[in-house]
């Protein structure tokens, strides 16, 4: 079990889930820190946090610290990296973090219960199954639609990092509380288009481009004064 001190987190991950690349981010501390760097920037106490792709639980547990564990929802489609995921929140005292297991969908999706999901050696590669994907390295798991997510917990902050599922997650505006939007886009796994219909349904949705935290791959949206 190798263990990592990022940004003041804690974080361990089983020697069988490391890569070199998984260990040289821990290591620099560069692990998610676009990511980490917007939420600093942006949250504030008291704040609901809806997290889609909980990775090694590390997002989750800095803005436990600033929001209160009690504010935050995490959610996880990879049933391998669950109970790291429970044992970092624990580490970190942010066991009362909500962990979610299953696959987001979009707001208007109503198919399947579950949905086939990617697993691979590398947990950060892990992504819902496509036409593409072999057979034997696709397991159900429990689908999630979004416009349940966002009715159930109101979240005001969204984060988001799910290895290009984003995609589908803007076939419907989005609800009022939610005030601020973060995500790594994926552009090698679709056009220009997606990014674009990604960006006109939050501009539709009372939101605007926010440049302060957003970086590289991290697009961040928040919302117009007043609406």
């Amino acid at each position: 079990m190798a263990e990592y001190e990022v940004n003041g987190v804690q974080l361990a991950l089983p020697d069988a889930m490391m890569t070199d690349r998984i260990k040289a981010k821990l290591a620099s501390g560069g692990y998610e820190a676009h990511e980490a760097r917007a939420a600093l920037m942006r949250l504030r106490a008291g704040q609901r946090v809806l997290e889609l792709g909980a990775g090694l639980g590390y997002i989750a547990t800095l803005c436990s610290g600033i929001t209160g564990p009690e504010n935050v929802v995490t959610v996880e489609a990879n049933p391998h990296m669950l109970p790291v995921i429970r044992a970092n929140l624990a580490r970190n005292d942010a066991a009362a973090v909500t962990l979610l297991h299953g696959a987001v969908t979009g707001q208007a999706d109503k198919g399947a219960d579950t949905i086939g999901f990617q697993t691979g050696s590398a947990f950060w590669g892990a992504h819902i199954a496509t036409a593409d994907t072999r057979p034997d390295a696709v397991i159900d798991v429990p689908r999630l639609v979004l416009g349940d997510l966002l009715a159930r917990y109101r979240p005001n902050v969204v984060i988001m990092d799910i290895e290009g599922a984003e995609e589908h997650l803007f076939d419907a505006p989005w609800p009022a509380h939610v005030r601020s939007v973060m995500m790594e886009l994926h552009p090698s796994r679709y056009s220009d288009k997606v990014i674009k219909r990604i960006v006109d349904c939050l501009s539709a949705s009372g939101m605007t481009y926010d440049p302060g935290p957003s970086r590289g791959r991290i697009l961040c949206m928040r919302r117009l004064r007043g609406a």
